[in-house]
């Protein structure tokens, strides 16, 4: 659980940081086909930025917290359960190539 809280919160942080440089390039593709400069952009770049720092601040600060839920958890991580062993088996079995391509082989 905490390594998945960790993960999707990195996830969050890096697609702050790549929507944040997707819309700083798009403006720069706006101002260079029109040729001038407007406040405006500047405005909008400026309000782009503050968004994004204020998204990671945030997400620094829950990274940092501990939760409490998670704590009161007893981890064992060196036993795997029948079921847990299955739905291991399952995933890595559907990763296959021949099981994602299964339903083309039967059409064929």
């Amino acid at each position: 659980l905490q390594f998945s809280r960790k993960f999707y919160i990195a996830q969050w942080f890096r697609d702050t940081t790549m929507e944040t440089e997707k819309a700083i390039k798009s403006q720069k593709d706006e101002d260079s086909s029109e040729g001038t400069h407007h406040a405006k952009d500047v405005e909008t770049t400026g309000q782009i930025m503050h968004r994004a720092e204020s998204r990671k601040t945030f997400l620094r600060s829950i990274i940092k917290t501990a939760p409490s839920q998670f704590s009161t958890l007893k981890m064992n991580s060196d036993t795997v359960d029948y079921e847990d062993a299955c739905l291991i088996v399952r995933y890595l079995a559907s990763m296959r190539p021949f099981a994602q391509s299964f339903d083309i082989y039967l059409t064929q």
